[in-house]
Formats: C-alpha cells, structure tokens, sequence
C-alpha cells in the first residue's frame, strides 16, 4: 500500500489501512547487528554522493535490449536526459484541495472509477444499493497497482490491469446497511481488474470497453493455484485445501510489476489485518496477527478468517505471497509463487540479467523491515512463441531468495556513499538458515531473515530496476519509530531519526550484474519540505518541489525516476503527487512536482507514457477520513452535497484511474 505515517491520521483509516499493526509495537523486535550511529557524517558527505557516481569498478552496465523489452513507464534507450513530456513544475497544492492538480497546457480524464461495470451483464453503479453480485462485475475499490499494456502495433487497444487492495466502508455504505451485504460486497472489492481499452490514436485518451472479452475481475472466489517448494506443505494446509495447493483469493493487493512475457505481478500486503489469531506465537506476531485483528469480522461469515481454530490456524500462511497473473487469458488460474517468499510485499519488478537470469527486486513495508532479490533457477527464452511463453510462465517457481544488507564501507575512495551484499535465504532449493527447512525459510520468510541480520529499513515499498542505467531504486515511505527510545536510531542507508519524509536509495550492482553478490548504493534523495532536517536531492543545489513519503516508482522512456507519494498531507500539509526526477546529467535530483491529486488520496501506479504525451495515475481512498454522510472528497464526479445519492448521483468519493494528457 502505499503506506503513510502510522497513527497520522483517523483511528478508523489507519486500521483499515495497515491492520493492527499500527496499535501495537512493530512487528520486528530481533536483536540484530546495525550500523554505528552516524547520520551527521552520511549527511555532511552530501557533495560526495551528488558527483555523478563515478563508481569505478562497481559502474553498472546497460541492460541489453534484447533482455528486458520495458514495460509501461520503465526506461528504455534514448538521447539526453531531458525526457519528453515537458511541463512547468506546479506549485505546492494545500492538503484542503479536493481536485487534480496538472501544469499548465494539460488536462486530467478519468477513464474507470470504482464502480464502473466492466464484465458483460454487470449493472450500473448504484452507491445506494451495492451488492457482492453487482460489485462482482464491476471495478474495485482503492486502486493501486496499474499498467497499461498494449495489444496492437497501432496502439489503439489495451489492456489495463489494477489491484484493488482494501475497502473503506463507512464511505462506500450508507448507514443501516445489511452487516452480510457489506462483508460479501467488500470481498467483492478486494483483488484485481482486467479491463480492455481502446482508443482512435496514439496520445488520446483512452476509453475503456464495458463486457470486453478479456474483461475479469479477480476477487475473494477466485482459485489460485500454489507452486513452488513450499506448495503442498504441511504450513499450508488447512482442513478446506488438504492440498495446500489451492487457496481462494488474494487480499490487500499493493503495487506490483509486468513481466517481460506479459503478466503482471501482484504483492499482498497488510493481510494480517483479516484475520482472528491468537498472536501468542512469534510465527504470527512477526506478522502483526493478533487477537485484536479483523475488526471487520470477515470469519462470521467464513470461518477460514478465524485462525484461532485448528482447521484455519494456517490459513493466514496462504497470504502475503507475490501472485502471478496472466491478462490474456480470463480462464487462466492465477498463481502464488512460494519460492518468492512471504512478507508484507509491496510488489516485485522484473529485471532480466545480461546472462538471461530473470531478477525481481521486493520491499516488505513495515516499518524496520527488508529489501529482497529473487533470481530464477532458469533463464528467459526469448520470443513469443507458446513453447517460450510456456517456459516463461514457470520462471518464477524456482530460484534462490536472498535479502540486503547494507554496509558504509565504500567510502573510502570517495566515488560512493556505500557497499553492500545479498545475504542467501535459499539456494538451488535448500535453505541457507540453520534451524529453518526451505518450507519454513518461505513461509516464515521474515523469521529466517532476522536469523542473517539484514539491514531494518524504513519502510522499503516500491523497489525497481532503471532499465536504462541499470541501478535500483527504493522507495523508503517513511519510518517516525527510528530512534525513539527502546528502537534503532539511524544507520547510513536510514540516516534520520523520527523520519516523517522518508527517502530514496539508490542501488548499484556489481559489474552491473544483477546477480551478484554484492552492490554499491548511494543515498539519492532525502526527502522533505524547505524546513526538513537534513533534505538531500542527488547533488542537485537548485530549488525543488517539496516532496514527502515516496512510495511507488516509474521511469520515463529517457530513465528519469518518477516518484508518486503516499503520505504528505500529515507529514507537510500537501496533497499528495507525482514528481519527476533526473537520475543523470546536470539535472540530477532535481525534484519537479507534475500533479498533486485531490484531499486524502494517495498517489499510486504511475504510469509514464512520455512519448505519447501522457501519464497514468491511480487515485486512490480520496476523502479516506470522510464517512457516508460528511464526505471529505467528492472526486471524480463532484456531485453537489444534497442532490440525492442513486445512479450515477452518488455525492462521495471514487477511487479512480486517471489520465493526463497534454491539452
């Protein structure tokens, strides 16, 4: 999820948000080897990380085109730095704003809201009178993950896939509404959208097609199928799947990645916060299970949410997992990948290595928790072939799973702020942790890695390769624990007490090899308003648009990093946005805030289509502190308050997709 500063905000929104995690101490409390404190040295070096990262040997190279054809929004080769897509940086937007804030010469359009019918026979949206069976046909609640992947060379028809990743219910119900058709339509809610678009050119706005073939939505009914090695395992069976093969559904879907054979991937995240457990085992505390979760109360209509009971103990095991879907085929099982690990993802994205290796880079989003690597057992086999895509479809069932620790130690030469190495939880099938079987490494994956001693990141979500100079960027939301008494203070990669603002590392593989075992990193932005402590920008000395809490991450055809956030209207007092920022060149951490998007929303899926002029963004909880009868947002729509609420008059908020394009 995009995450935002626990506690910030309404009691309600931040238990619907994040579960109860945010009532209770953070879930990581392992005794572990840190960094010195020494924020005050990492900050005075700025100049030394801001010089071009010359790194010498640790230079990364390219990644060959030919291995890793990009995705929407990732870079690809192209002169200069400067990108496409000009615009006049807009001004700070107040967090009172309830509207899409663009630059001058563009103009926003929603292309789906929640709601909106999508599968064939689906009826209109009616806020008055939701079903589970209506919601069942139409797009989900809470957008966030989102691409847009085109199906024809003339790029008029496209598939758009989105998370729907947790409901807000005292905004989506009046009040009064039946407690079973409230459970049974958020469920409905929950998951994932295919929808097919189309369009009469390049650069106009897309329209989405009501009934489309390949439309689907993917909820709480839905079969997912479970493979790798821990599929099958006593850990996940439970007295409904026997198997422990099958599980039905995915929850509390964040962010994610398209592969380069054409699925996308999904991270489950805050699941914890659906289940009944009695939290007395480090198994389920590690996770935020406990006896105060499910305030929504999900097992009194289905007792596998109820993981007090021995037939159900194990079904939260069967969550926070990165599911893999394929949008071309609606009759196609999706599938949880075990090998992957499970914790709180934000999302996997892929990068494919010179040498063929797929890679995807993972955050767990807790506050002191983990960056992941994932390499494939196998490599890619190019082509579009259906023996290649059968190939490909398998690649993320087998690898080897390790987890970042981050060290100060390449300073020396003054070409980096710092090194670093992947320590293995698996490897060519067995685990590397003593005391931890691969089941348990898997399944328990935060368990095993405390066991190592990685490095407790503030809260690392979106975590994404540059395809065009082949470094990786963490998004770090936030963390307002780090130093307070009884927690860790700051290290070198998380180098700010009590950090409202969060922050971005910047990730350099060896010999630009993204399996190696080792990796140079750099501090590039830190983030913050004009009064912030301690703010850094990659080197760049200009203004900047204040920016706070980033949170998923893009790049444009030319390689600029695109920075959405989640949390700047409790940590600066402004709407949340979208800015762009130069990774090389001149302009190197030069923050430019593009859009901002209306009252309470968080800024998610940015999609980056600089040479059709335009950009994508899913808004998601508008309004989220607001409640059926005193809306705090009343976006897309902008219904007047009083006109009545039915078809298509419904005065709240919608979480929509939204695109931006040039006027």
């Amino acid at each position: 999820m995009a995450g935002h500063t626990h506690g910030s905000r309404s009691a309600v929104t931040c238990h619907l948000r994040c579960g109860d995690a945010c009532f209770q101490p953070v879930p990581n409390t392992t005794e572990t080897s840190y960094f010195r404190d020494i924020a005050s040295s990492v900050l005075s070096r700025r100049s030394v990380v801001g010089t071009g990262l010359a790194v010498g040997a640790l230079t990364a190279l390219p990644v060959a085109q030919a291995a890793a054809a990009p995705r929407a929004g990732s870079g690809s080769r192209g002169p200069g730095n400067a990108g496409r897509l000009p615009f006049s940086p807009i001004a700070p937007v107040p967090a009172t704003v309830d509207d899409v804030t663009v630059p001058a010469g563009y103009r926003w359009d929603t292309i789906l809201r929640w709601g909106d019918p999508i599968l064939a026979g689906a009826p209109g949206f009616d806020a008055t009178n939701q079903t589970p069976e209506a919601q069942a046909g139409q797009f989900g609640y809470n957008n966030d993950y989102l691409d847009i992947i085109e199906t024809n060379r003339a790029g008029t028809t496209a598939l758009l896939v989105c998370n729907h990743e947790y409901t807000n219910e005292g905004i989506m119900f009046p009040p009064g509404t039946d407690p079973e058709t409230v459970i049974r339509t958020a469920w409905a809610a929950h998951g994932m959208s295919v929808v097919e678009l189309t369009r009469r050119t390049r650069g106009d706005v897309w329209t989405y097609l009501p009934g489309a073939r390949l439309n689907r939505r993917v909820t709480l009914d839905t079969p997912f199928a479970v493979d790798g090695p821990a599929a099958g395992s006593d850990l996940l069976r439970t007295k409904s799947d026997p198997t422990g093969r099958r599980v039905l559904g995915t929850l509390n879907n964040c962010a994610g990645g398209t592969t380069p054979w054409g699925t996308v991937l999904s991270g489950e995240e805050n699941f914890n916060q659906y289940f009944l457990a009695a939290g007395t085992d480090p198994k389920e505390t590690r996770y935020g299970l406990s006896s105060r979760g499910d305030s929504r109360n999900w097992r009194s209509l289905d007792p596998r949410f109820d993981a007090t009971t021995d037939d159900h103990r194990n079904e939260p095991n069967r969550f926070g997992w990165i599911v893999e879907l394929d949008p071309s085929d609606p009759t196609s099982t999706p599938v949880k990948h075990t090998a992957m690990g499970r914790f709180k993802h934000e999302g996997a994205t892929i990068v494919v290595n010179r040498d063929g290796h797929v890679v995807a880079y993972m955050g767990d989003d807790e506050r002191f928790d983990y960056v992941y690597r994932f390499v494939s057992r196998e490599k890619m086999r190019p082509g579009s072939s259906a023996k290649a895509r059968r190939h490909n479809l398998r690649l993320l069932s087998e690898g080897d799973l390790s987890v970042a620790r981050f060290t100060g130690d390449g300073l020396e030469d003054g070409v980096s702020d710092g090194a670093g190495e992947w320590l293995p939880l698996t490897r060519d099938g067995r685990s590397m942790v003593p005391g931890f079987t691969i089941e348990e490494v898997l399944v328990h994956t935060r368990l095993a890695a405390d066991v190592v001693q990685p490095t407790r990141m503030d809260r690392p979500e979106d975590v994404e390769p540059n395809l065009r100079n082949g470094r990786v960027y963490v998004a770090c939301t936030n963390n307002t624990d780090r130093g307070k008494i009884g927690k860790e203070g700051p290290t070198e990669a998380n180098p700010r007490p009590l950090n409202k603002d969060g922050h971005v590392v910047e990730m350099i593989p060896t010999r630009g090899d993204h399996t190696a075992d080792t990796f140079a990193w750099n501090l590039f932005l830190i983030c913050g308003d004009e009064a912030s402590a301690g703010r850094y920008f990659g080197g760049w000395d200009g203004p900047v648009s204040p920016i706070s809490c980033p949170d998923n991450v893009a790049f444009d055809s030319v390689g600029n990093l695109w920075v959405s956030t989640d949390g700047q209207p409790s940590a600066i007092t402004l709407d949340d946005g979208l800015f762009k920022v130069p990774v090389e060149g001149p302009e190197r951490g030069h923050v430019q805030q593009f859009l901002a998007v209306p009252a309470g929303a968080e800024t998610c899926g940015p999609v980056i289509r600089d040479r059709e002029d335009s950009v994508f963004v899913a808004v998601q909880h508008p309004g989220e502190d607001g409640s059926w009868d005193a809306p705090q947002s009343r976006f897309p729509d902008y219904v007047p308050a009083g006109s009545g609420a039915g078809a298509g008059q419904f005065a709240g908020p919608r979480p929509s997709v939204v695109q931006v394009t040039r006027a």
